[in-house]
C-alpha cells in the first residue's frame, strides 16, 4: 500500500562539516530511497542544528535568518545529489529538488523570551562560560553531553512556499522542504521577515505533514525506539504508544527535553490532528521496516 510519509532527518545525522556530511548523505539516501522503491511518495525534511551553529560561528555578523537559508540550500544540494544518485544506481528515474522554505511564526511567541534550541557543537563548562562572556551567548547543558549555544525555537503556524510544494509532490517529485525547520518569517503585511530563531524541526516537520495530508510522520533518532526509564536498570523500550500515554510519560519526565522530547510532542501532534494519521520514532536505518510494523514506536490517537 503506498503511503504518503514525511521523513524528518536529524542535523546531527548529517555530520559535522561539509565534507563528513557529503559521505554520510550518500547512506542517508539508501533507506529514502527504500521508503520510495516501496511505492510510498516521501517527503524529506531536516534539521541543522550543527550546521546553523558551524555557519554563524564562522560569520558573526550574518543574520541568523540568512544563516538557515545558507544551511537550507548546501545541505539541500548534498541531499538532492545523493537521493537522485541513489535512483540513478537503481534504473529509477525520478525528480527531486529542494525548496528554500520559510515558516512562519508568531512575532508574539513566548519562545522569543525564552531561548531553549540547541545550535552548534558542545562545548565543556569552561568553553562554554567563556562563550557566554565574550559573545553574549545564551549556554545551556544539553541531555549530559556538554554545554550547546540555545536560541529562540517559535511554533510554526504555517509554510510560506506550501502551494510551491504541493505541486510539486502531487507530480511525483521528492521535495527536501522546511529544512533545519525552516527560516522562521513573521508576516508585516506583504513582507516576510526574517527572526533570529531556529524552528524545531520536528514541528515544521509535522506542520507540513499536515498541510500535505500525510499518512504518516516518520521521525528518524539514533535509537530504533522511544524508551522511558532510559540508560536506567528498568529501561523499557516501546512497541506502540497511544497519546494518552505519551503525555503521561512527559508528565513523569521520562523524555529529555534537548532530545526525545520534542520528537514525542510533535508526533503526539501528528497522530490527534485527524483519524487515521500515524507517527513513528525510529533509526534511519529502520524505517522501511517501521512503516511495515517491524520495529520502531508507532504513535497513534
Amino acid at each position: 500500500m503506498s503511503n504518503k510519509i514525511v521523513v524528518a532527518l536529524g542535523g546531527n545525522a548529517l555530520g559535522k562539516s561539509p565534507k563528513e556530511q557529503l559521505e554520510l548523505v550518500k547512506e542517508t539516501a539508501k533507506p529514502i530511497v527504500d521508503l520510495i522503491q516501496e511505492g510510498n511518495n516521501v517527503i524529506v525534511a531536516h534539521g541543522n542544528g550543527p550546521q546553523v551553529g558551524m555557519i554563524n560561528l564562522a560569520m558573526p555578523d550574518m543574520p541568523f535568518p540568512e544563516c538557515g537559508a545558507m544551511s537550507q540550500g548546501y545541505i539541500g544540494y548534498h541531499l538532492q545529489n545523493a537521493i537522485r544518485e541513489e535512483f540513478l544506481n537503481r534504473g529509477m528515474n525520478t525528480p527531486v529538488s529542494t525548496v528554500v522554505t520559510q515558516v512562519i511564526v508568531d512575532k508574539d511567541d513566548k519562545a522569543f523570551n525564552n531561548p531553549t534550541k540547541p545550535i552548534g557543537s558542545f562545548y565543556n563548562e569552561e568553553e562554554a562560560k567563556k562563550l557566554e562572556q565574550e559573545k553574549g551567548y545564551d549556554m545551556k547543558e544539553d541531555a549530559g553531553r556538554g554545554y550547546r549555544r540555545v536560541v529562540p525555537s517559535p511554533i510554526p503556524i504555517d509554510i510560506a512556499e506550501k502551494e510551491t510544494v504541493k505541486i510539486l509532490v502531487d507530480n511525483g517529485h521528492v521535495v527536501i522542504t522546511v529544512g533545519g525547520g525552516g527560516i522562521p518569517v513573521i508576516e508585516d503585511n506583504n513582507s516576510l521577515i526574517g527572526v533570529p530563531a531556529v524552528i524545531d524541526k520536528d514541528f515544521a516537520s509535522e506542520k507540513i505533514a499536515e498541510i500535505l495530508d500525510a499518512d504518516y510522520l516518520i521521525i528518524l533518532t539514533a535509537v530504533e525506539k522511544v524508551a522511558i526509564n532510559f540508560g536506567k536498570e528498568n529501561e523499557q523500550f516501546l512497541d506502540k504508544l497511544n497519546v494518552d500515554d505519551a503525555y503521561k510519560y512527559i508528565d513523569e519526565g521520562h523524555f529529555a527535553p534537548g532530545s526525545m522530547l520534542p520528537k514525542v510532542r510533535a508526533a503526539i501532534k501528528f497522530a490527534e490532528s485527524k483519524s487515521g494519521r500515524k507517527s513513528l520514532i525510529t533509526s534511519l536505518e529502520r524505517a522501511a521496516d517501521g512503516i511495515q510494523g517491524k520495529t520502531g514506536t508507532l504513535i497513534v490517537k
